[in-house]
């Protein structure tokens, strides 16, 4: 009975013992997680915090549900606590750049980082989306079936059960170069930036170009990484990098304690915390999709573009942002001053369409070539290691198997269909053979969402090609 109890004794140690240590472990990816999401949610996108922290932030991971928050609205913070005060994390806002966790880092540091930048400009409201934010629903094409597609719309916004949490917020359908039908959440609007995601990638993709267009970057060259001047990693091109076929190790999962969630909410330079991965394969044997991968590239941008937080925003807006109207357009930094671009670019819808745009017309904008001739095709285009054709440069791609075209991500959609995609739901969906790009932002937690029903009964109110 001794030994029983005695080993009873030891269990229950060793398991509360582990339980505190995971909570000290975990709590910062917590806190680091909510006190980021409630900050831009707040003052980017001007939401209430607690409808934040209920629909968006809770329903996450249950650790958030242990998470409490402050709102400085003065200081232009939000600082969170496991319990109110464990292992407290604090997210800055700074206009024109959104937040920023402050991870070693102070305010006055990140305060700097942000001088010398390009402001915003306003949107035109008096032309015609895509060159303003005008819309002229009027003059759709009668082979359009509106009332039908109307009601698409309105069903997205619509909870199939009581307990799912699809929370759409805002869909933008554009047919032939124009928008043909909008509908948004009560709490939002046309002019409020939502987050992509992983949306972002595929901007950051063409942030590249523009640099492969300046003869800035060279893709097929080695990556300037001077973390892996030396050693076997040297060897990685940036073509591999845009591919996520690098070899390099990182684990692409969103949970305490993982790479993901480690490098966003645990790191001053997401950049670096991913380049310090060591090779796990051969570089261009294997896809492995990475949003380490994806922060290396954005450091390298930054690098090229001037080597501080302020030029490469200034590069941003000037060469792309504001060359197709997104003026609403914000890639969130880390702390060191490197955008973060695997995940934290916000836009409104109509200017996620309008980048759908840029991307269905090939990277000319207006009878202006934006991207270099080539690069949009570079970056659809499959990589070898995809097993099913869904990847290309950082953008997904519904082009199916070699040997099976009809085995695809989204077999009832075209083959040529490019999307970039994010957490929680996020699509941008580009089809050129049927003129179309279709926006979808919401934060769903559960399976109540599906892209291709949604994408398909649209296709169904649109004339035949």
């Amino acid at each position: 009975m001794k030994k029983a109890l005695y080993f009873v004794v030891l269990l229950v140690v060793g398991v509360v013992g582990f339980g505190i240590y995971f909570l000290y472990q975990a709590l910062p990816l917590a806190n680091g997680y909510t006190s980021k999401y409630i900050c831009s949610q707040v003052f980017l996108a001007d939401q209430d915090p607690e409808s934040v922290l209920k629909l968006e932030v809770k329903p996450e991971h249950p650790l958030f549900l242990l998470v409490d928050y402050k709102v400085d609205r003065d200081q232009q913070t939000v600082t969170t606590g496991g319990f109110g005060f464990l292992n407290p994390m604090t997210a800055l806002y700074r206009k024109g750049f959104g937040c920023t966790l402050l991870v070693d880092a102070d305010r006055d540091e990140l305060l700097v980082q942000a001088k010398g930048a390009t402001p915003q400009p306003k949107p035109n409201l008096t032309m015609t989306w895509p060159e303003g934010e005008a819309l002229d629903l009027d003059s759709i094409s009668e082979e359009v079936q509106k009332d039908k597609l109307q009601k698409v719309l309105n069903d997205a916004f619509v909870e199939p059960g009581p307990d799912t949490m699809r929370n759409t917020r805002a869909v933008v359908v554009a047919y032939k170069g124009r928008i043909i039908a909008e509908k948004y959440h009560p709490d939002f609007s046309w002019r409020d930036p939502m987050l992509g995601w992983s949306m972002s990638k595929s901007v950051t993709t063409a942030l590249v170009g523009l640099l492969v267009k300046d003869g800035k970057l060279d893709i097929m060259a080695p990556a300037p990484v001077a973390a892996w001047s030396g050693d076997s990693r040297n060897r990685i091109t940036l073509d591999q990098l845009l591919r996520m076929s690098s070899g390099l190790a990182f684990e692409e999962v969103y949970a305490p304690l993982k790479d993901a969630t480690n490098m966003l909410y645990g790191h001053k330079s997401m950049a670096d915390f991913a380049a310090s991965k060591p090779l796990a394969a051969e570089p261009d044997t294997v896809w492995s999709y990475s949003s380490g991968t994806a922060n290396i590239i954005a450091r390298i941008v930054k690098d090229k573009t001037g080597g501080t937080l302020a030029s490469f925003n200034n590069f941003a807006r000037r060469r792309l942002f504001d060359r197709i109207g997104m003026f609403t357009a914000i890639i969130e930094p880390d702390a060191s001053g490197s955008f973060v671009g695997s995940s934290y670019m916000y836009a409104s819808a109509r200017d996620w369409a309008r980048f759908g745009l840029l991307i269905q017309n090939d990277g000319v904008w207006q009878g202006e070539r934006i991207l270099p001739e080539g690069w949009v095709k570079y970056a659809t285009t499959p990589t070898p290691a995809a097993p099913i054709g869904e990847y290309g440069a950082m953008f997904w791609l519904n082009a199916g198997s070699k040997n099976n075209p009809e085995n695809r991500e989204f077999p009832k959609l075209p083959a040529d269909m490019v999307y970039l995609s994010g957490h929680n739901q996020q699509i941008t969906a580009i089809i050129p053979s049927r003129n179309l790009i279709v926006v979808r932002l919401g934060v769903t937690h559960d399976n109540s969402w599906n892209d291709e029903t949604f994408i398909s009964d649209i296709l169904r109110c649109l004339p035949l090609p």
